[in-house]
């Protein structure tokens, strides 16, 4: 099996799926002879022809809106927002429209297309090409949204999201595009929306993330003496509760970690979701984890941003402190 990383895994799967599906289609801005801003879609023009791979003009709402249009006819579109920063620009038809079809129209339609977009800091995008609005995609009732944290998972939940018969906004941590590498299997495989993964087990402490941040859980749980275990959610909807307080009840520390910001980012459902269902097992609080409620930072200070292994770590000796 190939050593590839995520960038590479994601093309792997839109390659397999339109072999396997003559229905499945790629459209963008630069998808085409480019190959995407981050080479995504490199390859998929020369081989399957301009009917296929679409370049679209810059219009965002014009990428969904055509899109939708197409799922409607029967195909089942991948569309690509060059940066999640710009898919506001698309925002009717996304939350609207795409999201609502199949309940506005009684199941007379589905929806099964996909949203691609990078997101995230700590890759020095600045502003408008580093934020992590993926809260908002989740209080839109009728999305998916979907984040791999690695390369044999975005391969796998990309092409569940393709075979889905729902939209799915699937997005794609930047920071994680050229590393980490692992083996992915050139065969076709898929990993389920809507489950969790246990990626360490532990004992006293667990810490609930998802996407790039999965990676600075396991470093802070690799530094420090306590038996911590890493959550990786995969799906924030459909969300696999069951995993969470599965593995809250058995340590009794939770902490959730993501790099958006702290008020109303997808961190407080489930610190509520944890009170709710497990609060007689708490030993400690609920931490968060999180980047900071201001704009994403300029470039100069991106590492400032998003949560460090640092900060993990601290959130881990104050659970086991209290």
């Amino acid at each position: 099996m190939p050593q590839v990383g995520m960038a590479k895994a994601i093309n792997m799967a839109l390659f397999e799926e339109m072999e396997r599906d003559e229905s499945v289609v790629v459209l963008g801005e630069d998808v085409g002879k480019k190959g995407g801003v981050f080479l995504v879609t490199e390859g998929l023009y020369e081989r399957f022809g301009p009917g296929r791979v679409i370049d679209t003009p810059l219009n965002e709402g014009g990428i969904i809106g055509f899109a939708m249009g197409m799922a409607m006819g029967g195909l089942r579109p991948v569309a690509e927002i060059q940066f999640v920063d710009f898919i506001w620009l698309g925002a009717d038809e996304l939350l609207n429209h795409v999201a609502k079809l199949r309940y506005r129209s009684a199941g007379r339609y589905t929806a099964p297309l996909v949203v691609r977009a990078p997101y995230g800091s700590n890759v020095r995008g600045g502003l408008y090409h580093s934020q992590s609005p993926e809260a908002i995609f989740a209080h839109s009732q009728g999305l998916f949204v979907v984040i791999p944290a690695t390369p044999y998972d975005a391969k796998g939940l990309l092409k569940s999201a393709i075979r889905s018969d729902d939209p799915v906004v699937f997005l794609e941590p930047k920071l994680l595009y050229r590393a980490p590498r692992e083996e992915v299997p050139e065969d076709d495989y898929t990993v389920p929306l809507g489950k969790a993964k246990v990626v360490k087990d532990g004992d006293d402490v667990t810490v609930i993330a998802y996407g790039s941040m999965v990676h600075r859980a396991l470093e802070a749980a690799q530094s420090v003496r306590h038996s911590v275990e890493v959550i990786d959610l995969r799906t924030l909807v459909p969300l696999d509760v069951e995993t969470v307080m599965a593995s809250v009840r058995k340590t009794g520390r939770p902490i959730v970690l993501h790099e958006a910001p702290r008020t109303a980012g997808f961190g407080a459902e489930i610190s509520a979701l944890i009170a709710e269902k497990a609060i007689d097992y708490l030993q400690s609080p609920i931490f968060r984890v999180t980047g900071p409620d201001v704009p994403q930072s300029p470039l100069a200070h991106d590492e400032y941003y998003a949560p460090t292994v640092k900060r993990v770590v601290n959130a881990i000796e104050r659970a086991m402190k209290y």
